[in-house]
């Protein structure tokens, strides 16, 4: 049986409830930080959230809906600026617009724990992966947008081409930042990686 995507049970439209619904996220992201995914619960989160466990089970219904929609908002953090950055074409090239983006996907990564964090809690069962998934298609449907009038004669493939790249960024990325692994070196190959995969279109 597939899988279906993991969502809140309601989003917040009142203030209040909003600030307890960011405060909720916050605090999972704090222990996903500090403990990792094994540990986090939801009686935990309430606890450190400052929030009855009733008013977190309100919107979410176990640790694993928490995660996902941490993904959601890191996803659309990434969004916003993709956007701005696409603003700036065609008066940039794509290798400058490439280079732009990845040095700021890899400075997030680098400075904020929680994107790997997240990251690799949302790989831990099929309902997390099919979610992850769908957040990273929104972007990579973005992407396809911005790759069109860079690639004009891969109408049919364009979609597929946004999909590996924003998983391979998104999987090199966690690599980056692991213990041991050399952070700049894995991002500069990860820009020559991406900037040759875009070259052999633009050769075709």
């Amino acid at each position: 049986m597939t899988p279906e995507p993991l969502l809140p049970r309601k989003r917040p439209t009142q203030e209040r409830s909003r600030r307890r619904f960011n405060d909720i996220l916050a605090a999972a992201r704090q222990v996903l930080i500090d403990d990792g995914l094994d540990s986090l619960t939801c009686e935990q989160v309430a606890v450190r959230a400052d929030v009855p466990i009733g008013t977190l089970y309100q919107y979410f219904a176990n640790k694993y809906v928490i995660v996902c929609e941490l993904d959601r908002v890191d996803t659309a953090a990434v969004r916003d600026e993709l956007t701005a950055f696409a603003s700036e074409i065609p008066s940039l090239e794509w290798p400058v617009l490439l280079e732009k983006f990845l040095d700021h996907l890899a400075s997030l990564w680098r400075t904020d724990p929680s994107r790997r964090a997240v990251w690799l809690a949302v790989q831990s069962t099929p309902a997390t992966r099919l979610t992850a998934s769908l957040n990273e298609r929104i972007l990579a449907e973005q992407v396809a947008r911005i790759l069109a009038p860079l690639t004009p004669s891969q109408r049919e493939r364009r979609e597929m081409m946004a999909q590996v790249l924003v998983h391979t960024a998104y999987s090199l990325l966690s690599f980056s930042v692991q213990d041991g692994h050399d952070h700049e070196q894995t991002v500069r190959e990860l820009k020559r990686m991406l900037a040759g995969y875009l070259l052999l279109e633009e050769l075709d």
